[in-house]
């Protein structure tokens, strides 16, 4: 038996009720969300901001949030936050391409952009500026 809400249209929804998967949700809060992602790092808590401001609702950017702390604990937090800061870059900062992005081990590589080159080798064909002027 259930008690009846006396406000015409209410819920009555009690948590143990709720699958465990609407549980896990319910313990969670934008702010909650966003501090989580800070403590990672920036590009984690740009990540995790993006999805609750880019949402109709921040509740529908949740499962994006927790499985970016799933990916926390399967490849760490230094290759997550790598991972977000190259999906912030490409501007992508959605769970798929975080998730590809350390599958193929993208977050190792340097980021678009500043891949330094190799130095000129010292050689007697090669001028340098002094030559110019």
């Amino acid at each position: 038996m259930h008690a009846l809400d006396a406000r015409r249209g209410a819920y009555t929804t009690l948590a143990e009720h709720m699958p465990a998967s609407h549980r896990e949700h319910a313990q969670w809060s934008p702010a909650k969300l966003v501090a989580w992602g800070e403590r990672v790092g920036a590009a984690c808590a740009g990540v995790v901001r993006w999805q609750m401001e880019h949402r109709p609702h921040p509740e529908q950017g949740y499962r994006a949030c927790l499985g970016l702390m799933r990916l926390s604990r399967e490849y760490g937090t230094e290759r997550l936050e790598a991972a977000c800061a190259r999906a912030l870059s490409i501007r992508a900062p959605l769970y798929k391409s975080i998730s590809s992005i350390l599958a193929a081990g993208l977050d190792r590589q340097h980021t678009l952009g500043q891949q330094q080159l190799p130095a000129m080798p010292a050689h007697e064909n090669v001028r340098g500026p002094g030559y110019y002027h």
